[in-house]
């Protein structure tokens, strides 16, 4: 007698939603099942393995690059797969979620790729992690249009040469999704995100001339890239495609990572296809692993951490020296500005500080970049194309000038600028503004002219909590205080409440998000992620 087959997945506490059965197959359930089966414990390990890394750093204050893989880094002699000819290209990048307009427009953008992203840019609502795989299999079939309700515009899918390629963003390792359970256990929303997109579009992604291709956010260390490629490698083999059709770009976007570039390439390798440089959390991960390592490591307010500060320099241009070396795209970081229909002036200003910064990205030998808004692509393509000219890419530039030691990636000391008053007041008015709206199911968010996504919230509450626990002193006097962090959110609250009116402030999420936002920065116990307690209070 054969034994039984698993238990199929359970959808818990959901509301059922219109066309579900499409995206929730008995067959792409029972794909996701055995993804979590085989896959969910090295996970846990891995997770584990960052608090122990993490209590490490807390004892040393310091990083450095492995000794035990020492010899990855020294042999020359591999490099990671040709790029497939719809990733070969990829000189701007248009990010973004996967609702239905932002689908139409991100393909038809101009860009030469679009990340669809259920990572940072979406709340995990359950409508949007189903519906967003829906208008995906909708965009591959071209059975997808939108007419805007309040304009009546009407939005489709310009020709199929035309569209950006899909590279496509799971959630991080350490996110569950709750509304999915394996005998009573949360499914990893990474591999749901990740199985439901693979077992529906790969063969159709492959018949359209592209692939299955993803962002890997959050990585920590080679090993947690390791377990993505026995992920692919099962995959691939289960749904009957050749080995090496799936390509992963992994997001650098941890200071851990910053020194397993190569490893985390070499683990890839059959699958790899390339790195990207992400700012915000790029920070909120030094101040979470240094946060107790004192004044060195105190960071300014965000906007003073240019890409051009010392540290972030020897981060971006290693990231490029470490991807041309192993044959692998170097993509940049994000241009988050969004155009103002009213102000001609505050245009051209952002336009020049977006020029400036694709120009440098270009110059340093990045072979692509990201950008927020469609307005945005003529700009970025203009500085990449002044560089590349006919080419795909500058692999060929190997930049083997660059030379980073272990200390300059941490020498947060480095950049001359400190935190100052209006710093703290605009973490906690960015920071109350995006988590409201996360709340109510919006994962990215136009605050101030900046398309803002999850890690910009975490960026704010970490430097509020950094700054308090540093006891460090403003520019007038003030120190950073809980005290003081509640009087300055007490008076945006009710500037909030002014500026919408009372009958939008009752109707959103507002104290809501202001109590949770003093709860991650003055909390003595840091939470490693804002999405964790954010998710628990999420409707949906």
């Amino acid at each position: 007698m054969s034994a039984p087959a698993p238990s199929p997945l359970a959808v818990v506490d959901a509301e059922p939603l219109p066309r579900q059965e499409e995206v929730l197959t008995e067959a792409a359930l029972a794909f996701v099942a055995e993804l979590h089966r085989r896959f969910t414990p090295r996970r846990d390990e891995l997770l584990a393995r960052r608090a122990e890394r993490r209590a490490e750093i807390a004892r040393t204050s310091t990083l450095d690059f492995l000794p035990e893989t020492a010899a990855i880094r020294a042999d020359d002699s591999w490099k990671v797969a040709p790029a497939p000819a719809a990733l070969n290209d990829r000189r701007v990048e248009i990010t973004g979620p996967t609702d239905r307009k932002m689908t139409i427009n991100a393909l038809n953008s101009g860009a030469r790729v679009w990340l669809a992203d259920f990572e940072d840019a979406s709340a995990p609502t359950w409508e949007n992690v189903v519906l967003g795989q829906l208008n995906l299999i909708d965009a591959y079939t071209r059975n997808i249009d939108f007419t805007d309700p309040r304009s009546g515009k009407s939005y489709a899918l310009k020709p199929a040469e035309e569209l950006a390629t899909v590279v496509m963003r799971p959630r991080g390792w350490h996110l569950e999704e709750r509304h999915l359970t394996f005998e009573g256990r949360p499914v990893p929303g990474a591999l749901v995100d990740f199985g439901l997109y693979f077992f529906h579009n790969a063969q159709r992604l492959i018949d359209l001339g592209k692939g299955p291709y993803f962002y890997l956010p959050k990585t920590e260390s080679h090993l947690e890239a390791r377990l993505w490629n026995e992920i692919f490698v099962f995959a691939q083999d289960y749904v009957g495609i050749p080995q090496g059709t799936v390509r992963a770009t992994v997001l650098i976007e941890t200071i851990t990572a910053a020194y397993e570039m190569e490893e985390i390439l070499y683990e890839l390798r059959d699958h790899a296809a390339g790195l990207n440089a992400g700012r915000w959390d790029y920070l909120f991960s030094i101040v979470k692993n240094f946060r107790d390592g004192g004044a060195k490591f105190v960071l300014p307010d965000r906007n003073a951490v240019t890409m051009t500060a010392p540290f972030m320099r020897a981060y971006t241009e290693l990231l490029v020296r470490t991807c041309h070396k192993r044959g692998a795209h170097a993509i940049g970081g994000m241009a988050a500005f969004i155009p103002s229909r009213k102000d001609a002036e505050v245009n051209k200003v952002a336009f020049e500080k977006v020029k400036a910064d694709k120009d440098r990205e270009a110059g340093d030998g990045f072979d692509g970049s990201w950008v927020a808004h469609p307005d945005l692509v003529p700009i970025a393509m203009a500085s990449f194309d002044a560089v590349l000219g006919e080419k795909p890419n500058q692999k060929d530039r190997l930049r083997e000038d660059v030379s980073v030691a272990a200390g300059d990636l941490i020498a947060i000391d480095s950049l001359d600028a400190k935190p100052t008053y209006d710093g703290l007041r605009n973490a906690v008015q960015v920071g109350i503004r995006y988590i409201e709206a996360w709340l109510r199911g919006l994962g990215a968010v136009a605050i101030f002219n900046l398309m803002e996504d999850a890690a910009t919230a975490e960026i704010s509450r970490s430097q509020i909590w950094q700054w308090i626990n540093a006891g460090v002193v403003f520019e007038n006097g003030e120190a950073a205080t809980p005290e003081l962090a509640r009087k300055v959110a007490a008076e945006e609250l009710a500037a909030i409440r002014a500026e919408i009116g009372e009958e939008a402030f009752t109707a959103g999420k507002w104290q809501q998000a202001h109590d949770l936002l003093l709860h991650v920065s003055l909390d003595a116990d840091y939470a490693d992620f804002l999405t964790l307690p954010a998710y628990e209070q999420l409707v949906g």
